[in-house]
């Protein structure tokens, strides 16, 4: 399996990436009105022998603090291609998400999620519980990339406008 970050004669392997794992065509879509809108921080795709089996994509996103809005990050969304689901892909794209945003001195990653999958990469229901979304409270995660970065932080969260929230 390879790892590198989306070019763009890759976009209509990711749509179709996308459509397959979510069965529909609203995360493929979600994607390209994400570029468009140019909050994409980082995209990475996973190749398979050579065909494009797995994407990931990390984009900008705010919290409504009281100071003022604190950058941060979506992870949302993450696809693998149903065959190739549970061999690792996500979970490697992932770590390397992360790992990239890290250098990047990224230091609030929040996602929306399985909260029995998410958890094993630092992500807690617990350390978003402050921050007002519109999303179920065990379902809804965050990740300090850099210690404390939470730390007396509340607020409303605020996606980029493509996600309609």
């Amino acid at each position: 399996m390879k790892l590198r970050e989306e070019r763009a004669e890759d976009a209509s392997a990711i749509r179709r990436v996308n459509e397959a794992a979510f069965g529909r065509p609203e995360e493929a879509s979600l994607v390209d009105a994400l570029r468009a809108e140019g909050v994409v921080l980082c995209s990475l795709v996973a190749e398979l022998d050579g065909a494009l089996a797995g994407h990931i994509l990390f984009t900008r996103m705010w919290i409504d603090h009281a100071a003022g809005s604190i950058p941060a990050v979506a992870l949302a969304p993450m696809a693998v291609l149903p065959e190739d689901q549970g061999r690792g892909i996500g979970s490697r794209l992932i770590v390397e998400g992360l790992s990239r945003l890290g250098k990047m001195q990224e230091r609030i990653v929040l996602v929306l999620g399985h909260e029995h999958y998410y958890p094993r990469f630092g992500f807690s229901s617990e350390k978003a519980r402050q921050l007002a979304s519109p999303f179920p409270a065990e379902a809804f995660m965050a990740l300090e990339l850099e210690p404390g970065a939470l730390w007396d932080v509340s607020g409303r969260v605020r996606y980029a406008d493509a996600f309609a929230l």
